[in-house]
């Protein structure tokens, strides 16, 4: 019997625990930033076995096998199935201190029933249960999404994408409502013009827009959020190592972009003026269609050229960031705020040095015009651990008003991922039923517990506005 993984888990204290169970347990899961497939979804795909639903993509797990020395045939290369599962059974027991060893117990116990540590010894039993309870219909990808109480979820997808399953989903009120996310890192992706190019014909093609000049690619953009917002999308997202600013005009945007698509190099500078420029004029276009804007800073991807090369990217070999993010985001926040076309944003910070950094910038750009507008991103890919919850928690409570958080989501590939919100909300009431045992915060159930209950379901209903 795992005896650590009690109903208790993390709840150190009664307070804790009466938080937990009578405010935060059983509110449903709005999952505002993920990586599913929503074809998955419309499809209502029933998975062959647990490495399917669990190990596919799971770039966390993959950075865990390599480390302990597995051979890639059993991460990304043609192992069976069966063999990859068994290998990743080696690794669990020496997970211990890493989220991934909490979360694989959460994950099999929420979904499957088992409570035990995946083994070597209990590997191949568990293979199989798994894999015979993943036939059920109760385990299908809306199976596993219902199971967890997931309200909404919001994937990740290319302003050139057909939007065509969600449109399906929509369409099927048996699924779980699934909202798409407009990331549009590609439509200024000018370092490598080749690649851009061929963009820009698709990007012509679904918007069914000719850009022949910088213009008309803003044209075609907006055009594609007006398309994303008619189906449901309330959210952009970009991804940057840092944002770039520029207090002047220093280049001729379309100059640049006939040289783009002339196929000649931008310089460095060149480029990060590109993105500027045009990130600028899709936040104005958020902000007059009253989405919601996300900012992922600081990772350095695709560190291992060799590794990219022979495996692709999103495979695992990102990391943090130590690059300067103040002044930059500073100055876009500012372009934005200062003709009153700020919409609501989300910044999330992936070094753990900035987060007071990013913690205060955010609090400079509320005006009092909505509740929360400015958010402190919940702790993010390499921080979303107890830790990292636990310093984004603080710094954000120290900083500006814990109160209106509109709480957590997976960033997720997987299906199974969901009990991430349980470990979020263990370790939310855990730190406010800490505070009180210590005579910090007032002995006020029903107060704190309306705002435990805020910061896991109802700040997030209020905020993305979902129909």
């Amino acid at each position: 019997m795992n005896t650590f993984l009690n109903k208790n888990f993390l709840l150190q204290n009664n307070f804790a625990r009466k938080l937990y169970y009578n405010y935060a347990k059983e509110l449903p899961i709005i999952d505002y930033h993920n990586h599913l497939s929503p074809k998955q979804i419309a499809e209502d795909t029933q998975y062959e076995n647990i490495t399917q639903v669990w190990l596919y993509g799971d770039h966390y797990k993959w950075r865990a096998m390599r480390a302990f020395g597995i051979n890639e045939k059993y991460i990304t290369g043609n192992a069976s199935d069966k063999e990859k599962f068994l290998k990743w059974a080696e690794v669990v027991p020496y997970t211990i201190k890493n989220p991934l060893f909490h979360w694989t117990a959460l994950e099999l116990k929420a979904y499957f029933g088992i409570d035990e540590i995946l083994t070597p010894k209990n590997a191949e039993e568990i293979y199989e249960k798994t894999s015979k309870i993943l036939q059920q219909k109760s385990h299908s990808a809306n199976g596993l999404l219902k199971m967890q109480n997931v309200e909404s979820l919001c994937t990740t997808d290319d302003p050139t994408d057909s939007l065509e399953h969600h449109i399906a989903i929509q369409k099927d009120p048996s699924k779980v409502k699934t909202f798409p996310t407009f990331r549009p890192d590609q439509s200024f992706a000018v370092e490598n013009t080749a690649s851009y190019n061929v963009y820009l014909k698709k990007l012509e093609s679904v918007s069914s827009i000719t850009i022949d000049n910088y213009k008309d690619l803003l044209t075609a953009l907006e055009n594609r959020i007006q398309f994303f917002n008619e189906n449901g999308g309330r959210l952009s997202d970009h991804g940057f190592e840092k944002l770039s600013f520029f207090e002047n005009d220093i280049y001729d945007m379309n100059s640049l972009f006939n040289k783009v698509k002339d196929n000649q190099t931008l310089t460095n500078n060149e480029v990060d003026f590109f993105k500027f420029k045009t990130l600028i004029e899709l936040c104005k276009m958020y902000h007059k269609i009253g989405w919601t804007q996300q900012f992922h800073l600081g990772a350095i991807r695709n560190n291992n050229k060799r590794l990219l090369d022979e495996l692709g990217p999103d495979t695992g070999f990102d990391s943090i960031g130590d690059l300067s993010q103040a002044k930059a985001l500073s100055g876009v926040l500012n372009k934005l705020d200062s003709t009153n076309q700020l919409t609501k944003t989300i910044v999330y910070n992936l070094n753990p040095a900035d987060s007071e950094v990013f913690a205060t910038m955010v609090g400079n750009f509320n005006d009092g015009t909505i509740k929360g507008k400015m958010q402190y991103g919940a702790a993010w890919w390499f921080l979303d651990q107890k830790d990292g919850m636990e310093k984004q928690i603080n710094a954000l409570s120290n900083l500006g008003l814990l109160s209106c958080f509109v709480g957590m989501l997976t960033d997720s590939r997987s299906f199974l991922s969901f009990p991430r919100h349980e470990y979020f909300r263990r370790i939310l009431c855990n730190v406010i039923g800490t505070d009180v045992e210590n005579g910090e915060l007032p002995n006020d159930e029903v107060f704190l517990g309306k705002i435990v209950s805020d910061i896991c379901y109802n700040n997030a209903k209020n905020y993305f506005n979902f129909k």
